[in-house]
């Protein structure tokens, strides 16, 4: 069927109207057995020859072709013209008039005075017949009208899911960009930060010039690293997701682990529920790390505190220094750290909050309920 259809389509439209006059005319040819005068002759030329414009004036040729079914039995050029209105028009009373129209032309005899001289009965049922005939293109017309209406709204709906799989192709890759980004300052630049404090402090105790200018290299080049990557962070971050992580992510098991690697003189008390999600273990320990990566970056010297705690409507982390015991080293910031932060405690439906303290420290907490709404 679809290649007959294919086939069908590739037939140019003047070639499928001039096969309608040939047959149109054909047709009238045949009723009228050589027995048709000027008038009826010139009736059919008009007639058969308008569905040459079948397609840009339905009505007008439709209304053409009635005097040539007043004088004769001709299914051809009015069937044609009926139903190229009816796959072109949406009116159905226009519709249901031309048909009415089509069977009355149908059921009058020429001259008209001999329609009523017969049996009035056999003129209604002929009428009848003759509307029946009528509707049958516009039925067909109008039903290849819908199905047309109904392929070009599949057409729209494949486009929006089209669409709508776009958009969502890049909101799942922003949200990837942002995990990315957010992993990335929260992990290397950590590292990195490690590494360039240990080079200046280095840098500054050591005796022997080589190791020196090893250790003011070394710190260079982390300075640089840690630059780049908070041009990389900037542009990588972006609106992001609510459920899926990167892996492998840290649990709470890695914690004395981080701060061993710290290099901080830090304590750590107290404990967490044993239940809580890997969402927010993985969230407490950036929150740590983030917290001991700024303390040596800007309090070098200083001491932490991290203390683990919960109660029966709350958990929660607090990691507190004091203030430093010398001058910090200057090292480049995306700023970015504790927005990512506050960012993770809202996917907990927690808070995330920070500040100096009088002594010349700093706290950042970490409260998430235990049961979120």
């Amino acid at each position: 069927m679809s290649t007959g259809r294919t086939l069908w389509r590739r037939v140019p439209p003047r070639a499928v109207d001039s096969g309608l006059v040939v047959l149109a005319v054909l047709d009238a040819w045949i009723n009228l057995f050589g027995e048709g005068v000027p008038l009826v002759w010139a009736c059919v030329a008009i007639g058969s020859a308008g569905l040459f414009l079948r397609r840009r004036f339905p009505l007008t040729v439709f209304l053409l072709t009635l005097p040539m079914t007043v004088f004769m039995d001709v299914a051809v050029a009015p069937i044609a013209a009926l139903y190229t209105l009816a796959a072109s028009t949406r009116d159905r009373r226009l519709l249901a008039g031309c048909a009415l129209l089509q069977a009355a032309a149908g059921t009058l005899f020429w001259p008209p005075a001999d329609t009523f001289t017969d049996d009035r009965t056999w003129t209604l049922i002929q009428f009848v017949y003759t509307l029946a005939t009528a509707l049958a293109p516009v039925l067909f017309g109008q039903l290849v009208q819908a199905r047309h209406d109904v392929a070009r709204r599949l057409r729209e709906a494949e486009e929006a899911r089209e669409h709508e799989r776009a958009l969502h192709a890049q909101t799942v890759l922003a949200r990837e960009r942002a995990q990315l980004a957010r992993e990335m300052h929260d992990v290397v630049s950590h590292q990195v930060s490690l590494i360039a404090v240990q080079a200046g402090a280095l840098q500054v105790a050591s005796r022997d010039p080589d190791a020196r200018e090893a250790a003011r290299t070394i710190r260079s080049l982390s300075v640089n690293t840690l630059d780049e990557l908070r041009h990389m962070v900037t542009l990588l971050r972006a609106s992001g997701g609510k459920e899926t992580e990167l892996a492998p992510q840290p649990t709470l098991a890695d914690l004395r682990q981080l701060i061993a690697n710290s290099g901080i003189e830090t304590t750590l008390t107290g404990e967490l529920p044993a239940d809580i999600s890997t969402t927010a273990q993985r969230t407490v320990y950036r929150t740590i790390q983030e917290a001991l990566t700024n303390v040596r970056k800007h309090a070098p010297g200083a001491r932490a505190e991290v203390r683990l705690w919960h109660d029966a409507r709350h958990y929660g982390v607090t990691v507190a220094n004091t203030a430093p015991a010398r001058p910090a080293v200057a090292l480049p910031s995306s700023r970015q750290g504790l927005i990512g932060l506050r960012e993770r405690a809202e996917l907990l439906h927690g808070t995330f909050t920070a500040g100096p303290t009088p002594e010349g420290g700093y706290t950042v907490e970490l409260r998430a309920p235990a049961r979120p709404d």
